[in-house]
Parts: structure tokens; sequence; C-alpha cells
């Protein structure tokens, strides 16, 4: 009788040990990309994060993108609901990304009363260089309609993909 005790009381220490949080973190990167998108000829980044543990209500994701063409990182605030359980985070957009090369991206979960929850650090590595992109978009307007700056009347085409990036 007594050993059922103690194997019935082993096995709840054990259960309950198990339900223990192992990290203090809210989330995790579960994807980080940069975004091509020649229709409109913009590139992005993209990050995705998972939730691994209840965020307080009034939360935001505060992002930092290392600009690909120099100068200060690019910010972005993204308001998190307690619901959420993947997080999206786009950058504004970006110009002179180079292929093979890391490019630095900081997340704080800042709550409500501007504490710091966590921070994340990622690096995002393009597979290809942003000079593939056309310089001008290739469409307009909400139906894709082809861009006379680009589809000349005459039939000519203008990509307008000349480098304007300072070389590194």
């Amino acid at each position: 009788m007594k050993a059922r005790r103690i194997a019935a009381l082993a096995t709840v220490v054990l259960v309950l040990a198990g339900c223990q949080r192992q990290t203090d973190n809210l989330v995790e990167f579960s994807g980080h990309v940069f975004v091509f998108n020649y229709r409109v000829a913009v590139a992005t980044y993209l990050v995705t994060l998972s939730k691994k543990a209840p965020i307080p209500d009034g939360t935001v994701a505060i992002a930092e993108f290392e600009n690909p063409s120099g100068g200060d990182p690019l910010v972005t605030n993204e308001k998190i609901y307690p619901f959420w359980d993947k997080i999206t985070i786009q950058s504004p957009a970006v110009h002179c990304v180079k292929k093979d090369r890391p490019y630095a991206v900081n997340v704080r979960l800042v709550d409500a009363s501007g504490k710091t929850l966590q921070s994340l650090k990622t690096k995002v590595i393009s597979s290809v260089d942003q000079s593939m992109m056309p310089g001008k978009p290739l469409v307009v307007g909400p139906f894709y309609n082809k861009n006379p700056e680009v589809f000349k009347a005459d039939g000519t085409t203008d990509y307008d993909t000349k480098d304007t990036c300072p070389s590194t």
C-alpha cells in the first residue's frame, strides 16, 4: 500500500515537473525571408514568430531591419493580439539587397507600460540579388494593368534595372 502511494506521488511530481516552462521566451522565430514582388518592383523583409507562452494584452513588437541601402535601420511597430499563435512582421520596402549577404533583424516585445518583455535577433540572407528585379512596377492599378512606363506603346519595354546601389 505504501509503495503504491510513493509510486503515485512520484508520478504526480514527474507530471508536474514536465509542465514547467523551460524558458521565459514568449515567442521564437519560425521564419525569416526576403520577399521580392516583381509585379510591383518591391522587396521587403518578412519575419514570422511563433507564440510559446501567453502574451499580455497591449504588447507591441518593435522590429528593426538593417537597411540594405545603408543608413538608419528601418523600424516597424506591430500590435500583438493575445489570441494570435503566429505573428507576422513585414518591413517597409527595401532596396539594394545583395545575394548571400546577412542582414540583421532585431525584434523586441514591449508591454503596454513600455517594459521590454523579450528581445530576439536574427540574420536574413537572400538567395537572389535585388538587381534581378525591375526598377519600375510591371503592373499598375487594382486590375494589374500593364505599366505604360515599362510596356511602351511602340512595343518596346523599359524595365529600368540600372543599379543605383552603393557598392559594398
